[in-house]
């Protein structure tokens, strides 16, 4: 029987990863951060692929760690590599991810959705990392959550578990969208919209630097800025951009391409 703890779907340009282990609140083990992991590869590497989400079947987003597993003594040090490995993964694909969380989102489930670009919250979901109540740290975001919310806040969270609100959480920058319950799906297709207006290969560079801009000086950086505007100029992206400019187009969605409506890369169909 197929292992289906982390679904995998490609729809008109979004490529869906869906924790699903309803029974447990999507509690993380080894096997799915292993298949978090190949999703996240599959999905940066899928042509097809504009924009990635990451969400939880059933009533939660993610119970974090897989408490019974940690009992039994079967989380080890390759679990801490492997959730390092899936939201390294999240974080550097060339595309935008995005977080959906509803329900519980708490320790590991909040430590992956830190690691995506944006995250949209429900009004009914429950944030905190709470780790150091269990004698662990959250490992897979104490390298990275300083740099979302501010180090002060970031202490709170990770030193005192506090549990924030949805709303705090947005006046925190920790979210970027709260949604009700009951909109939570248009509030996303807003989002995804959002994104096929958004030249993948600018998203893409634009990732890249500003990860490297939090351990660099940027005044050393200028060389990579220009590189990767040049590979912005060389993009089918900003052609079809421009096209619709001097059509006095008031935007362009990108999505979906050129070549997947007939045509090649910078010819429209």
């Amino acid at each position: 029987m197929a292992d289906t703890s982390v679904l995998y779907e490609v729809r008109e340009g979004v490529g869906t990863i869906t924790l699903n282990r309803e029974r447990v609140l999507n509690a993380l083990n080894l096997d799915v951060l292993q298949r978090l992991s190949e999703a996240a590869e599959q999905a940066a590497s899928d042509d097809n692929v504009w924009v990635v989400v990451l969400r939880g079947a059933g009533r939660a987003f993610c119970s974090g760690i897989d408490r019974t597993a940690l009992s039994r003594g079967e989380i080890d040090a390759s679990f801490y590599r492997e959730i390092a490995r899936a939201t390294n993964l999240l974080e550097d694909m060339p595309k935008l991810s995005i977080c959906v969380m509803h329900g519980w989102s708490i320790g590991g489930g909040l430590q992956v959705a830190s690691a995506c670009d944006v995250r949209l919250a429900s009004d009914d979901a429950l944030l905190e990392f709470g780790a150091t109540r269990h004698g662990l740290l959250p490992d897979a975001t104490i390298l990275r959550i300083a740099r979302i919310i501010g180090m002060g806040r970031a202490k709170q969270l990770a030193l005192l578990n506090e549990r924030v609100s949805p709303e705090q959480a947005l006046a925190w920058g920790l979210v970027n969208w709260v949604a009700p319950a009951g909109e939570l799906e248009r509030v996303l297709e807003s989002v995804v919209e959002s994104a096929m207006h958004a030249s993948r290969t600018a998203v893409a560079e634009s990732k890249a630097l500003l990860q490297q801009s939090f351990h660099r000086d940027p005044r050393t950086m200028i060389e990579e800025l220009v590189a990767a505007q040049m590979i912005c100029h060389q993009s089918w992206e900003l052609e079809v951009a421009n096209a619709a400019w001097a059509e006095r187009k008031s935007e362009v969605r990108f999505w979906p391409p050129p070549c997947a409506k007939g045509g090649g890369p910078g010819e429209p169909a």
